[in-house]
This record gives C-alpha cells, structure tokens and sequence, in this order.
C-alpha cells in the first residue's frame, strides 16, 4: 500500500536560513527513513509561507494555511518539526497547531474530524533539555485535532545547556538518534496501513 507523508519544518528561519536549521536536518533524515520504505515525504518550511493567526482553515485572501491544509489531508502521515525554545515548542509551530484547531469543527456525519485515519508524529531538536515536555503538548495537541500517535512518537536530539553546538554541526548522527528515527517511521507507517485498511467507526 503506497503511502505518502508530509514534514511540516516549524524552524523560525525562512528563505536561505533554512538550510541551517537542525530542524531542518532532523527532517531531512526522517524523509530519508521514509524513502527507504517507499514513501514520498514532502518538507515544507512553515515561515516560507504567510499563515495568518486564527483558528479557522482560511482566514481570508493572501493566507497561505489553506495549501498547507490541503498537503496535510492529501497525506497519510504527518510530521510536525520543532526547535525547542524556552523549553517549548516554537511560536511557528504553535500557529500550525491553532489552525488544525479548526478541524474540530469540521466533522462528517458520524463525527469524525478529516483528519481521522491519519498518522502524526513529532521532530523536536535543542540545546537544552525540553524534548519530553514539547513532546508532551505535541502529542496531545495532534490527539486533539484527530490524529492518531504510533509508539515511539517521537525523534528528538538534545545539546548540553549553554553549549554552542547544533544538531547539523555533528560531524555524524548520533547511533540512537538513528535508531530513534527508524523506530518511530516504521511505527507510524505500521499504523498508517493499518487505518487505511480498517477506519475508525465514528458515531453510528
């Protein structure tokens, strides 16, 4: 069963920056993962695009969330990418996230959101320690809005405190940083399939 993911990059960088995110490069092996398993997985850079705030799927003429919402639905798995700052998720993400808020008001006639039957998992990368907490309101947020979590949800990498060093500057990736991505896409794959085969009920 083919399959297709979309990698929402909720880095605060745009434009040529973006090469220099490590969320950036936390992404790039996580759809390197996915091509290994035949899956197409679509990077997009969330402030590459004019999101309007709000918590509807269009805003007006000019916002740009409308396409991203499209590409979300058109895919069976999500991935949702964030740098860690203050110990949270980024302001870029945490727009994404108001605006899947209105998928809770977008249900068919047994209730089910349109995002039901599909797959999320989370990319979170730092300097300090936070990954489990972003990892926490991630998963939770994506739950709300109808997505479904396989185990081991989540692929992280975390710098010591107050140290200059990013995830791209590692001369390699971490052995358990791998081992996490290749975890963490062949579960949500395993899911994915299997909701395909067998949707969710809903309210009859």
């Amino acid at each position: 069963m083919q399959m297709k993911a979309i990698a929402l990059n909720a880095t605060l960088k745009s434009g040529p920056d973006r090469s220099k995110s490590s969320t950036g490069h936390m992404l790039d092996l996580i759809a390197a993962a996915m091509k290994k398993e035949d899956v197409d997985c679509e990077i997009l850079t969330l402030a590459d695009y004019d999101i309007w705030p709000g918590v509807t799927s269009g805003e007006g003429d000019g916002d740009e969330w409308p396409m991203i919402r499209e590409k979300i639905l058109a895919a069976d798995i999500l991935i949702l990418g964030t740098p860690i700052w203050l110990g949270q998720p980024s302001s870029v993400c945490k727009r994404a996230l108001e605006r899947m808020d209105a998928f809770l008001g977008e249900t068919d006639d047994r209730g089910r959101m349109p995002t039901y039957g599909r797959v999320a998992a989370v990319a979170a990368v730092g300097n300090e320690d936070g990954a489990h907490h972003v990892s926490a309101e991630l998963y939770q947020a994506l739950n709300d809005v109808g997505f479904s979590l396989a185990p081991n949800a989540i692929a992280y990498w975390v710098g010591e405190a107050m140290k200059s060093t990013d995830f791209i500057d590692l001369p390699e990736t971490p052995k358990k940083v791998q081992s996490t991505i290749d975890m963490m896409v062949a579960n949500a794959l395993h899911l994915a399939r299997l909701l395909a085969r067998d949707p969710y009920p809903g309210s009859r």
